[in-house]
């Protein structure tokens, strides 16, 4: 896989995030790659659920509607194509726990509107963010099969984040770079820290 064209790709992401991932979480994923897988699954799951969530509350936002219905489609083609790479390799979909990480993250959005619409596009747009940088730090460690299922996530994953900020910033009055601010410094926080089990969005596990 060409490493250059994978910096290439998500350079405007490393440039938005605060932190890299961590070597920890890098060598907890290859060392537990059917929980990675799980979770993986999980998490494009409730992406296209946030993304239907919102259609239906912000049914007079029609940027919103556009971008969500089409995120939400994409989302499920990815979860479809996680299970298979799952079965195919006698990985059961099992339950797991979910990470502190977006639940941690949820407890900044605001409760007024359009405050909320705002924040939880911001907070869209950084899990998007995230993801794109797992799947590219992954990337050269991984068997060829996943490797390239990892490198076509990699432009989509990236069009999330930039729509979910590009809205964000819409439906704001003011700029929204003090706003993002805050969720990023959380966010780091999250991803440098100790969690106590491996997830997706987990920081690295304590047994790692």
């Amino acid at each position: 896989m060409d490493h250059a064209l994978i910096q290439d790709i998500t350079a405007d992401i490393r440039e938005f995030l605060l932190c890299a991932t961590p070597q920890g979480w890098v060598d907890a994923a290859l060392n537990d790659l059917p929980t990675l897988l799980i979770d993986h699954a999980n998490c494009e799951k409730k992406a296209a659920s946030t993304a239907m969530s919102m259609m239906y509350k912000y049914i007079d936002r029609k940027e919103l509607l556009a971008k969500m219905s089409k995120l939400a489609r994409e989302e499920l083609v990815h979860f479809d194509q996680v299970t298979k790479i799952m079965y195919a390799r006698d990985i059961d979909y099992t339950p797991v726990s979910a990470a502190r990480y977006a639940s941690a993250l949820h407890k900044l959005v605001r409760k007024e509107e359009p405050l909320q619409l705002i924040d939880k596009c911001i907070l869209g747009a950084i899990v998007e963010a995230r993801s794109c940088e797992r799947f590219a730090v992954l990337i050269p460690f991984l068997d060829d099969e996943l490797a390239k299922f990892y490198f076509s996530l990699l432009k989509s994953e990236g069009r999330h984040f930039r729509d979910y900020l590009t809205l964000a910033q819409l439906y704001s009055d003011e700029p929204i770079d003090a706003r993002v601010e805050e969720f990023l410094l959380a966010e780091k926080e999250l991803i440098e820290s100790e969690d106590v089990e491996f997830r997706f969005h987990s920081g690295v596990p304590s047994a790692a």
